[in-house]
């Protein structure tokens, strides 16, 4: 391919698992396109060993231009790791002075990327912006809003939400949720494969569900009895379970603590983390899904996977009225575990139709996109 003088570069920030996962097929677009010139700026949950140091399954996919800045230990607090990306980012940006920077959804590393790249006169985009979720993350996600110039959402509610915000419309454009773009590709391995990468024998899970559960950082005061209700309950329930680590928000490590309990028992198999396309080989092929990770309520339902959302970290992003919402309680879990069979999920689309990284390049490639300005105005409700 003849390599174009002209090309404008463009950031990819990715500090965890779950944003990566989430961004790939745009970075795909871009890797594939003569008109860009794309980086990858690898931070976060990506650079610790105890999570997996999946950093490497990034590398693994062949991408150049990769750079990987490790921003905190396993015990740095959230300001200070929000500072530590700050200072590092904003080193990076300077010396590649990129066109653009395109940020994910509601994590500290992406508010340090926003803020970087506002200050430092840098086209700022957004993806899944203007989403709730009723906790914190919630009020970083709207942060990072206001400091993006370019909104690409998932659904015509969350433009809206950003027209309520004050953003001009011709800075938002409604593309859906990019992984659901690899979620109906035809490159997802079968389920032996996914076995065989993480070693679990083929004559074994043939039935499981998948458990990932993430701190409330507002609830830190009850997290440590509410998980160990629902440690109880799957652990009682005598099902196979698929477990992955919690994100490394505060209070992990009292979850993880929990975790200790399923140590030597056959039916339980743990992961700090999942390669994303084998993830979603799993989620297709699980039986239910159980905790309170985003996965269940957008990625599960596309699949059809029965959810059993537990407590209140996805309180207003649920949007599916087949999905079951119980607070932790041993007592409910059970009950929700052992009716989850009776449960059938029709997906409802608010999520896209697996075009987004489609939509997103057109947006890209229209010179109008590059002209959007760096001074931003608050637009009034009409």
């Amino acid at each position: 391919m003849k390599k174009n003088k002209n090309r404008k570069k463009i950031v990819f920030m990715t500090g965890t698992r779950a944003d990566f996962g989430k961004m790939k097929s745009l970075i795909e677009k871009v890797k594939n396109s003569n008109l860009f010139e794309y980086y990858i700026f690898i931070t976060g949950m990506h650079t610790l060993s105890k999570y997996g140091f999946t950093c490497n399954e990034v590398k693994k996919q062949g991408y150049k231009n990769i750079y990987i800045y490790m921003n905190q230990t396993t015990t740095t607090d959230m300001d200070t790791i929000l500072a530590n990306t700050v200072v590092g980012f904003s080193n990076f940006v300077k010396e590649i002075a990129p066109d653009m920077i395109v940020i994910h959804g509601d994590r500290i590393e992406s508010l340090a990327g926003a803020i970087v790249g506002s200050l430092n006169n840098i086209l700022v985009s957004h993806i899944e912006g203007g989403e709730l979720s009723g906790t914190v993350d919630e009020s970083l996600r709207h942060s990072i809003t206001k400091l993006s110039h370019i909104h690409f959402v998932s659904n015509k509610e969350a433009k809206k939400r950003l027209i309520q915000m004050g953003e001009i419309e011709n800075s938002i454009f409604v593309i859906g949720s990019p992984d659901i773009d690899i979620m109906m590709s035809n490159n997802l391995s079968t389920l032996q494969m996914a076995k065989r990468r993480y070693k679990i024998p083929p004559n074994e899970f043939n039935k499981y569900a998948i458990f990932i559960y993430h701190p409330v950082t507002t609830e830190i005061k009850t997290l440590e009895k509410n998980i160990e209700e629902t440690v109880s309950a799957l652990i009682e329930s005598n099902k196979n379970y698929i477990v992955i680590y919690p994100n490394n928000d505060k209070g992990s490590d009292i979850i993880l603590k929990e975790y200790a309990r399923f140590k030597k028992k056959k039916n339980f198999k743990v992961f700090p983390s999942i390669r994303f396309e084998f993830f979603l080989t799993f989620l297709k092929n699980s039986k239910f899904v159980i905790g309170n990770s985003s996965a269940g309520v957008r990625e599960a339902e596309i699949y059809g996977v029965p959810t059993i959302n537990i407590g209140s970290r996805q309180n207003d992003r649920v949007k599916n009225g087949d999905i079951i919402n119980i607070d932790n309680n041993k007592k409910d879990i059970l009950g929700a575990i052992n009716n989850i069979e009776n449960v059938k999920i029709k997906p409802v689309g608010y999520f896209g139709n697996g075009n987004s990284s489609q939509k997103f390049y057109e947006i890209i490639t229209n010179e109008k996109i590059w002209k959007i300005p760096i001074q931003k105005k608050f637009q009034d409700l009409k």
